[in-house]
């Protein structure tokens, strides 16, 4: 198409364009998502049910249909560090792929942690430390939601347990550095410092973790420390509450470019950044206004959306969570170690499963080295070098462009750039080297995973 070299655009928006206030999808859902079930009895549960793991603000966020929920303003100024956040259009890329369709990204690698997680991290520590609690037990995956809590703790003065899924604390050990240098402890999970822990060791002592066993872990802690409530990065409404912080200032910024996306996709493994880039464009539609096309890309070798069954399961491996319905494998699948380490999740938030059982957003799953190529490609025309948890939603874009490209349409591409992946430079690494390896759909272990879904 002989483009020539275009100069990137960047879209920012002043302090002042700080959202006041968080967009709670459930004010605009087509239909009410179903209950959350209590474990032991089976019946829905209530406030008082969730307090023992939860300030009682954040379980009025549950609870609340309330469109807009107002930020605290300690909450807003700590935002101030970082948001808000850039959007770029991709013209180099554009070119590279000799695409017509305009690419445009949200870039949240600019905070403290490297990622999007603060957007949560911040507004839990403080309704925890307003609330009395001292100390917050929680679980990560690849280390972007540890580190981010681990931040959040230092800046409200909140001490921070963090049990690392043991594939990631083996893979990326400076983001272990990362939280402790904020504060945190870090043990890999499963570890020895808890009871569960120490069972899933005692029958295999090399066992890679999960998410799944990583959140029964801190689950435990959190009900056997006084004064210490439970966090989590993904998955539960409040996250993704808070994250849509993302998709309201892209709306704007997309505003200042003067077009309107045709196609919003984000990476999912719980459901946060896909949720915070695409729920506020998703309220627009079911309030009367445009349709989207919105696709959460996921990876091959924890394909939950695509290739999992909606019903009610446990969120946690040991199955001591309340009972969600979601797009899930089983809660006793455990994923390949994969360098996503976000997106090793078995299940996710009942919300986006929601949306996709209704129509309202699309799936699509990926292998890990197709992922990276495009981080590669991205990172030599772009000057950013993703995340691997990213590269899953900048992958699918890279495809919506090239099929523009082959039908000669014009299309107006957004993807989330969840985080930076200046700590997943060992995975980078054995990519570069040809050492990386793609990871088979595993339908036996999903299958033997079902057969012990709760009986709902």
């Amino acid at each position: 198409m002989g483009r020539t070299m275009t100069k990137q655009t960047k879209f920012v928006l002043d302090e002042e364009h700080i959202p006041r206030s968080w967009y709670n999808i459930a004010a605009d859902l087509p239909q009410a998502p179903p209950p959350v079930l209590h474990p032991g009895t089976g019946q829905p549960i209530g406030p008082g049910d969730l307090a023992p793991l939860f300030p009682m603000e954040l379980i009025k966020q549950v609870v609340s249909t309330e469109r807009e929920i107002e930020i605290p303003e300690p909450v807003r100024d700590a935002y101030r560090l970082y948001r808000p956040s850039p959007l770029f259009r991709a013209h180099r890329l554009e070119q590279a792929l000799d695409t017509p369709a305009h690419i445009y990204y949200k870039y949240e690698g600019g905070s403290p942690s490297g990622s999007h997680k603060p957007n949560t991290a911040i507004p839990q520590a403080f309704y925890n430390k307003q609330e009395g609690v001292t100390r917050l037990a929680t679980e990560t995956g690849a280390g972007q939601w540890g580190s981010a809590l681990a931040f959040a703790g230092a800046a409200f003065g909140l001490e921070i347990k963090v049990y690392m899924v043991r594939s990631s604390y083996d893979q990326k050990p400076y983001r272990r550095v990362l939280m402790e240098t904020y504060g945190a402890e870090v043990v890999p999970s499963p570890s020895v410092d808890t009871q569960y822990g120490r069972s899933v060791l005692a029958d295999t002592p090399a066992h890679t973790g999960s998410l799944g066993i990583a959140i029964s872990e801190a689950i435990e802690d959190t009900v056997t420390h006084p004064g210490t409530k439970y966090s989590l990065g993904s998955v539960f409404d409040f996250v993704l509450l808070h994250q849509t912080v993302i998709g309201q200032e892209s709306i704007e910024q997309m505003e200042m470019a003067g077009e309107e996306p045709d196609v919003i996709i984000g990476c999912a493994g719980g459901g946060s950044n896909f949720a915070g880039l695409t729920f506020p464009w998703l309220g627009r539609t079911f309030r009367g206004g445009r349709a989207y096309r919105v696709i959460a890309a996921e990876p091959e070798a924890a394909p939950s959306l695509t290739r999992g069954v909606y019903a009610y399961d446990f969120g946690d491996t040991a199955k001591m969570t309340p009972l969600v319905k979601m797009y899930t494998l089983g809660s006793g699948f455990i994923p390949e170690p994969i360098h996503a380490g976000g997106l090793r999740y078995h299940g996710m938030s009942p919300l986006v499963s929601l949306l996709k059982d209704i129509g309202a957003i699309e799936a699509q799953s990926v292998h890990q080295r197709a992922c990276f190529e495009a981080g590669v490609q991205f990172a030599r025309t772009e000057g950013i070098l993703p995340a691997p948890e990213p590269t899953h939603a900048l992958k699918v874009a890279v495809d919506e462009a090239l099929e523009a490209r082959e039908s000669g349409e014009e299309r107006v591409i957004l993807f989330n750039l969840c985080g930076h992946g200046h700590f997943d430079l060992s995975a980078y690494e054995r990519h570069l080297s040809g050492q990386l390896e793609d990871y088979e759909y595993p339908a036996e272990r999903v299958e033997a995973a079902l057969a012990a879904l709760p009986r709902v």
